[in-house]
């Protein structure tokens, strides 16, 4: 009789937590977003790119698409809008900032994840919508036109590259159920209980 009364009290104090959909609506989640630092022989390699906020350059970046590791993530969006393959080698650090978009009124923040990397062969293909063209530039070069940067992280990036901040890729670890398909989870053993 013990036991079920406490099932009883179990199930009832179930059906009566909030929900999933409940919870989970008002919970804030930042954009996450990946970079790609490519040096050689002092320059660094940007895109070009028209924004709402007028024509900025970024180093090839984007966000973290479903389905997809952080290192696929770069790798995709340096192929896409810089038109080469990129082997990520080094994580530079990850970036938290805020941007209030000038079209939509909006604040959203990212979370960049910035990899040193390997550039590969290069492709005859179209670059990504948007994207104009792909620059190198030096430091210096980039230090004279930071009003026409994506954001305050494109140098920042650069910086954190030349001082030498390097965390090696094995402190990222994606679980296989991230980018294959997601199996239900097993119910909880309180489900079965009737």
């Amino acid at each position: 009789m013990a036991c079920k009364e406490e099932c009883s009290r179990a199930i009832t104090a179930v059906k009566m937590a909030p929900t999933f959909e409940d919870t989970m609506t008002d919970v804030w989640k930042p954009s996450v977003t990946v970079a790609a630092i490519v040096e050689r022989d002092g320059h660094f390699l940007l895109v070009e790119e028209e924004t709402s906020d007028g024509i900025r350059f970024n180093q090839p970046a984007g966000h973290l698409d479903p389905n997809e590791s952080l290192e696929q993530a770069v790798t995709r969006e340096t192929l896409e809008e810089a038109a080469v393959d990129f082997t990520p080698t080094a994580l530079v650090g990850l970036y938290m900032s805020r941007y209030l978009s000038s079209r939509t009124g909006l604040e959203v923040t990212y979370l960049r994840f910035a990899f040193a990397g390997e550039l590969g062969a290069s492709h005859d293909r179209p670059l990504d919508y948007g994207i104009l063209r792909t620059v190198w530039m030096t430091r210096e070069e980039m230090l004279t036109c930071q009003e026409k940067h994506r954001s305050p992280l494109v140098l920042r990036c650069v910086d954190d590259y030349l001082a030498g901040k390097r965390a090696p890729l094995s402190f990222l670890y994606t679980h296989p159920d991230a980018i294959g398909v997601l199996r239900p989870a097993d119910p909880p053993a309180l489900a079965l209980v009737k």
